[in-house]
């Protein structure tokens, strides 16, 4: 269940750009679903999500939205859709739900998961 802050973000976004909106919602979904112990909340701008750690976080720009990894130079990437240079952070960025599948976005998450249990 999302708290206020969050469904307050979901609504200024669906009202701005329902297509950006549809595409941080099947994120969101995707998230949430690969743990019970997954928790969200709205900080620096965007949504991040935790599992004792945090482990990603969505962010909605005006012609994408970015899903991006805190500690992604550590992430194994198979499929080269990670981009940033910097020392920690990664990110991929998404256009449309169709990037969802076609960037493996589910395999990516699960890495970053794994990773933020791992001590």
């Amino acid at each position: 269940m999302p708290t206020e802050r969050i469904s307050k973000l979901l609504e200024d976004l669906r009202l701005l750009d329902p297509e950006r909106y549809e595409l941080v919602q099947a994120l969101r979904k995707i998230i949430l679903a690969l743990d019970p112990s997954i928790s969200e909340e709205v900080k620096y701008g965007g949504i991040l999500f935790s599992a004792g750690q945090p482990f990603c976080g969505i962010f909605a720009y005006s012609k994408h939205v970015s899903l991006e990894f805190g500690a992604g130079a550590s992430l194994p990437d198979k499929f080269k859709v990670l981009e940033g240079e910097g020392k920690l952070r990664r990110h991929i960025k998404l256009s449309s739900a169709h990037d969802i599948a076609a960037k493996h976005v589910r395999e990516y998450l699960v890495l970053a998961l794994k990773a933020s249990a791992t001590p």
